[in-house]
């Protein structure tokens, strides 16, 4: 969240990307960073454990999200 926060702040479009597992601590962490409206992205959790093509189809499914969330 750090990095996404860096970004914004430097005019350079970007978005928060975790599994689900992370969905209270980005929250608290965008507000406790001063940019609560910082966009992010979930994909769903485990992560570690996914296999290579596990991990491809939850890239495919989230890659609509990421590209609206930086036109948004």
């Amino acid at each position: 969240m750090h990095d996404t926060v860096w970004f914004e702040i430097q005019g350079i479009p970007s978005v928060f990307l975790a599994s689900t597992e992370f969905v209270d601590a980005a929250t608290a962490q965008s507000e406790m960073l001063g940019l609560p409206e910082v966009q992010r992205v979930f994909v769903p959790h485990p992560i570690q454990d996914a296999t290579d093509a596990e991990m491809q189809a939850k890239a495919e499914e989230a890659f609509e999200a990421i590209l609206g969330a930086l036109i948004d």
